[in-house]
């Protein structure tokens, strides 16, 4: 009787461990939907994680952010929306913030609140900000339902629909990719800031100051 109970509770944890991993976002891999701002990313877990979103001045960075080289290109997209531009191109000459994001992943929704704060806090003239909407199911694929979420969620910045991911899987070489995965790309095209999961709100802030107040010489 008492093995019988034993076994009962091993299997019920198991059950909950499979289901607590089920949630939120995840890797692009048909056999894991891993939550990923607890496993890539422990600035998630600290006092960062709960900056006041209404924060509206930032101190800049003092050391110029790394130069990951130049930021990919988003094609073959199911259109746009929130803007009347047509290719990342037209955002030329601005700092700007490209989120690989799903609206069903709990990890992309947590950083929605911060993302406002940034983008009401900073002109349209030297900042903008492209969520790159790649599904992780198939209900995340259908054009209404994304519409509804952006309204839903208060996403006022513009939105590439990747329906395919292929602009998901393009920036992301090497076979991980991850919901969310924040980038920020300075005014000729590099890529300063890469990050996966949550977190990292104020280093994300700053380096966009720094890149506003200390634009790049422009590329030959």
């Amino acid at each position: 009787m008492a093995i019988r109970l034993i076994a009962g509770i091993v299997l019920l944890a198991g059950l909950v461990v499979l289901a607590l991993v089920g949630f939120g976002g995840g890797q692009d891999d048909t056999t894991s939907v891993d939550v990923v701002a607890d496993a890539a990313t422990s600035e998630s877990a600290t006092d960062d994680s709960t900056m006041d979103t209404t924060t509206t001045t930032t101190e800049a960075l003092e050391v110029a952010p790394e130069n990951y080289g130049p930021r990919k290109d988003l094609v073959n997209l199911d259109g746009w929306r929130n803007t009347d531009n047509t290719s990342i191109d037209d955002f030329n000459g601005k700092v700007l913030l490209v989120e690989m994001w799903t609206f069903g992943c709990s990890n992309c929704k947590a950083r929605i609140p911060h993302n406002q704060a940034l983008y009401a806090a900073t002109s349209r003239d030297d900042f903008d900000i492209i969520g790159v909407h790649a599904p992780e199911f198939s209900f995340e694929a259908e054009i209404p339902n994304i519409e509804d979420a952006i309204e839903r969620l208060g996403v006022t910045w513009p939105v590439a629909i990747d329906t395919n991911k292929e602009n998901f899987r393009a920036w992301q070489e090497g076979g991980r990719r991850f919901w969310p995965r924040t980038y920020v790309i300075d005014q000729n095209g590099d890529i300063r800031y890469d990050h996966i999961g949550e977190g990292r709100y104020e280093e994300l802030a700053q380096t966009v100051q720094y890149l506003i107040d200390n634009p790049p010489p422009t590329a030959s």
